[in-house]
C-alpha cells in the first residue's frame, strides 16, 4: 500500500460558491472573455462575503489535510474602496443540542488592507495561516472578508484557491 503525503495541492472554489452576506449581487461576464465572476453593484456599504473552504478532514491525527494558504482573486472598478480586510474563522461542529464554536485561526493577508488590496485593480489576495493544523473531523474553515465601499465602487469576484497539504 502507497502512502500520500503531498504538499502542494490546491482546490478551486467557483464565486457561485461564495456566501454574499450584504450587497446586491449578480452574476455577471468577466472582463477576461469566457470568465464568470459575481459582481457587487456600486452602494456605498459594507459587504461580507464567506467562502467556505473545501477540503478534506480525518478523525486521525495528523491526517487528511493542512490548510496553509487561500487565495482570492477579485477587481476593483470605477471607485477604490475604502478597505478589503479577511479574517480566517475555524467552526468546530457542536455536538447534538450544542451550538458550533467559531474561532479565530491566525494568519495573516499579504496585501494592505486600506491600500494594495483596496485599489482600482485585479487582485490576488492571499492569506496565510500562521501554523497550519491539521484539520480533525468536527471543524471547518470559512474566510471571511469584509469590503468596505465607496459609493460607486464595483466589486467582481472570481473565485478562490485553498493551497493545502494532503496526508493519506
Amino acid at each position: 500500500m502507497g502512502y500520500v503525503h503531498d504538499t502542494a495541492m490546491q482546490q478551486y472554489i467557483s464565486p457561485n460558491q461564495f456566501n454574499y452576506v450584504t450587497g446586491t449581487w449578480v452574476d455577471a461576464a468577466g472582463n477576461v472573455a469566457g470568465t464568470i465572476v459575481r459582481q457587487k453593484t456600486a452602494a456605498a456599504e459594507t459587504s461580507v462575503v464567506n467562502i467556505l473552504i473545501l477540503i478534506p478532514s480525518n478523525s486521525v491525527a495528523q491526517k487528511g489535510s493542512k490548510l496553509n494558504s487561500v487565495e482570492v482573486d477579485y477587481e476593483i472598478l470605477t471607485a477604490a474602496a475604502t478597505s478589503i480586510t479577511a479574517v480566517l474563522n475555524k467552526i468546530t461542529r457542536g455536538a447534538d443540542g450544542a451550538v458550533a464554536v467559531k474561532a479565530i485561526e491566525a494568519s495573516t493577508q499579504d496585501l494592505t488592507a486600506a491600500t494594495d488590496a483596496a485599489d482600482v485593480d485585479q487582485h490576488r489576495l492571499t492569506v496565510t495561516v500562521t501554523t497550519p493544523p491539521w484539520i480533525a473531523d468536527d471543524t471547518y474553515y470559512l474566510l471571511e472578508l469584509t469590503c468596505v465601499c465607496a459609493t460607486t465602487t464595483v466589486l467582481e469576484f472570481l473565485g478562490a484557491q485553498a493551497n493545502f497539504t494532503l496526508r493519506m
